[in-house]
């Protein structure tokens, strides 16, 4: 029996899947890039998209990856909750200060990740569509739920903060219903959606390396922290590596990469690209 709000194409081929969410075409090719990096990693877990408005095309494109599609419905929040997270009134009331969301940031559709708690998987790992995957990361499927890296990318200061981009999941038909029910109550605002609601949800949540969901903007304010070789996930935060933006010069060695994985390689190897311009190894 599927569950409400589900409907997957196909059997589950294994106990264990990579996730990933798209709710628009543009992150379809990000989710596209996504899962040819996993590929790349020779990982024998399924790879998993949710997805809401999608066209036909841009599935069938997916699928012909390997990829199994599950169709999926936003959350039946009330209509309180809807409009107070908007995109218009999310944005006023939290606004985006370090970086430029894209137009098609839609955050109201961010909480739709939560339904991959309704899968026949038995471990999941989920992955953000505006990621790649640099070296295997299927060790994930071991550790506990719930846990995900820190949202550094400024300061060493905020490693106290979860980022949603990566985290383990266990999916359970009665977690999922707990966390509806807590998601959706009279005047509740999550300012940064998902990721504000998961770090209350599960304020014990375990800590991954850094360096599995290292986010972008530690190559402009943190290059030290900065190590090729030890990357795993490399998360393109804010600007997306498929358009075209301010920082995109800045971040070019990245959304190069990106590119190689988006199509049919060659992909270098990330221990021969530049080091970021101002870390030590990378000073004149």
């Amino acid at each position: 029996m599927t569950a409400e709000g589900i409907h997957p194409t196909g059997k589950a081929r294994s106990d264990r899947a990579f996730v990933t969410l798209a709710t628009n075409r543009d992150y379809a090719t990000g989710a596209a890039a996504l899962f040819r990096s996993l590929r790349r990693t020779g990982t024998t877990a399924d790879l998993v998209l949710l997805y809401t408005d999608l066209p036909p095309d841009a599935v069938e494109g997916l699928r012909a990856l390997g990829v199994r599609p599950v169709r999926v419905d936003l959350l039946p929040t009330s209509d309180g909750f809807n409009a107070l997270h908007a995109r218009d009134r999310l944005h006023g009331a939290a606004p985006f200060t370090k970086g430029e969301k894209p137009p098609f940031h839609t955050p109201l559709d961010n909480f739709a990740k939560l339904r991959l708690w309704q899968l026949d998987y038995d471990r999941v790992v989920f992955i953000d569509a505006d990621a790649i995957v640099l070296q295997n990361i299927d060790r994930l499927f071991d550790y506990p739920e719930f846990s995900a890296a820190p949202n550094v990318y400024e300061s060493l200061a905020d490693f106290h903060r979860l980022n949603s981009g990566v985290f383990t999941a266990r999916p359970s038909a009665a977690t999922f219903e707990v966390m509806l029910a807590r998601l959706d109550q009279p005047g509740r605002f999550w300012r940064r959606t998902d990721q504000t609601f998961l770090e209350s949800h599960f304020p014990n949540w375990h800590g991954l390396p850094v360096f599995d969901n290292m986010l972008q903007y530690v190559w402009l304010n943190l290059p030290q922290l900065w190590r090729w070789q030890d990357i795993r996930v490399l998360h393109y935060q804010y600007e997306k590596p498929w358009q075209d933006h301010a920082k995109a010069e800045a971040l070019r060695p990245l959304v190069e990469l990106w590119r190689a994985h988006a199509g049919d390689g060659p992909v270098p190897d990330p221990r021969d690209l530049p080091p970021p311009p101002g870390s030590a190894s990378g000073a004149a």
